[in-house]
């Protein structure tokens, strides 16, 4: 699948951080995408793509021109962005333009995600509803958490913690996140104060989160709400559930092939999510009044209905969209390719194991703004208030504010197309506290211009842009690419 958008990137770290943290102002989060590359592979391993060839073909073919226009102009009007639309060219494929004038910082979209899933490194940094995105429990609860797991992983190695899947505090499982090692540690009898909430931090009820609802099968997803919940059961998780109530055979096919993606890419927990999505709306259909004929050509049917809205965001098949690695000479790209579809095979035979039957974000985090409100506060209260805070700041580190991170298929932002002179960008507002995707005019935007944003960083030099721009398997023309291209 391509169009997955990293939901952030690294934050610039410091390099040379002082022992005393400063808060830092959050500078603009932004989101890219990825896309396509250019690469030829051989015969496939996969017994069910050799044994369904034609359905395969059908099912990854372009959608005509009529049904794609269809879809977007209904998406568009469901979710009322009525002041874009999306185009369709022989040049650039799908585009996005104005359907009317924007002005400089006016809000052009707020894009849903149809897929997404949190980075399984990202799990220690923070704690989100596993639908929306959304940061959950407290400040403290954040804090406390993090910090627990910060004190676990000091005590093993980067390879253990890499792959370990989070469970709840107080559980044998190691910590799976990213977080540096820090010497400013804290008492576990602190700590378990803050998780429990039997602590309270100053100025924290200006910060108030949704609670945490758990998921009623599992103890590894979360929510802030019944309804995300209940959503997540109904779109994705009721097939990657692995709680007790989950049959023992799939439960533990199911745990084999989460270790499987933390171990080698966790794109694949992604495309779990994809494929559980079309299965589940195949399931919806063929229950309907309307879909009661049981033959393999209504059912084909069906299916292709089922996966209509991640078909209008696909180019190519992951192995041959991935840009060949610097450290991998030309020579070997076959050799390259092979592997990698070798490993999204065997991904996907552990996951058949487990789902089948006979029948890919920024968010902001919290405990950053909190800090910062700290850090505002008039200098008697500022001086109070940090005889608290304080150790937990020194104690979390450079990394405090970690947002949340993760991969996401936006079908609305994925059709926008690059340039490296945009006229807007993905960004988050204080008021955007979920996983969707925010687009916000750079300058303004007449009436019937496309709108851009950037996929990678514009600020770097021609040479650099064109070479970050290889994994999406193009080379940028744009007016900005034309003016330094060297002649």
């Amino acid at each position: 699948m391509s169009a997955l958008l990293p939901l952030a990137r690294d934050r610039a770290r410091e390099e040379n951080p002082p022992k005393a943290q400063t808060p830092r102002r959050r500078p603009a989060a932004e989101e890219t995408r990825a896309g396509g590359g250019m690469g030829g592979s051989s015969a496939s391993p996969c017994d069910l793509e050799r044994e369904f060839a034609p359905q395969i073909s059908q099912l990854l073919a372009t959608p005509p021109l009529q049904s794609a226009q269809e879809y977007y102009d209904g998406l568009i009007q469901s979710r009322k962005h009525d002041g874009i639309r999306v185009n369709f060219s022989s040049k650039h494929g799908k585009g996005v333009c104005a359907n009317k004038d924007f002005a400089e910082g006016d809000l052009i979209l707020k894009d849903q995600i149809l897929v997404g899933a949190q980075h399984s490194l990202n799990k220690i940094d923070c704690a989100v509803c596993s639908y929306c995105f959304r940061f959950i429990g407290s400040i403290e609860f954040q804090i406390g958490r993090r910090l627990y797991w910060q004190s676990i992983g000091s005590s093993n190695d980067c390879t253990n913690r890499r792959h370990c899947h989070e469970t709840d505090v107080g559980s044998s499982a190691s910590s799976s996140g990213a977080t540096k090692e820090n010497n400013n540690t804290l008492p576990e009898e602190v700590l378990g104060s803050l998780i429990t909430g039997d602590m309270s931090l100053p100025f924290t009820d200006h910060f108030s989160l949704p609670q945490v609802v758990g998921c009623h099968g599992c103890e590894e997803e979360r929510y802030c709400s019944q309804s995300c919940a209940d959503s997540d059961w109904e779109t994705y998780h009721s097939l990657l559930c692995t709680g007790s109530k989950t049959e023992p055979s799939r439960r533990s096919a199911l745990q084999k092939f989460v270790e499987h993606a933390n171990g080698s890419n966790d794109i694949f927990l992604v495309a779990a999510k994809a494929i559980t999505f079309t299965l589940l709306r195949y399931k919806k259909l063929k229950m309907q009044s309307e879909f009661q004929k049981n033959t393999d050509e209504s059912n084909f049917s069906l299916l292709m209905e089922a996966w209509k809205p991640l078909s209008m965001g696909f180019k190519k098949r992951w192995w041959d969209s991935v840009a060949l690695p610097e450290d991998v000479d030309s020579c070997d790209e076959d050799s390259f390719r092979q592997q990698i579809r070798d490993l999204a095979f065997t991904s996907l035979q552990l996951l058949k194991d487990a789902i089948f039957d006979a029948d890919g974000l920024v968010v902001a985090s919290p405990v950053e703004d909190y800090f910062i409100h700290i850090d505002d506060l008039p200098d008697d209260e500022k001086e109070e208030a940090e005889k608290v805070t304080r150790p937990f700041l020194d104690a979390l580190g450079e990394d405090y504010a970690a947002p949340c991170e993760g991969t996401a298929f936006f079908p609305l932002q994925s059709c926008m197309n690059h340039s490296c002179c945009p006229n807007a960008k993905a960004y988050k507002r204080d008021e955007d506290t979920d996983g969707n995707a925010v687009i916000i005019a750079l300058e303004p935007i007449k009436k019937d211009d496309e709108i851009t944003i950037s996929y990678i960083d514009e600020d770097v030099p021609y040479e650099e842009r064109q070479a970050q721009l290889a994994d999406y398997g193009f080379v940028c023309m744009c007016p900005r690419c034309q003016e330094e291209k060297p002649n």
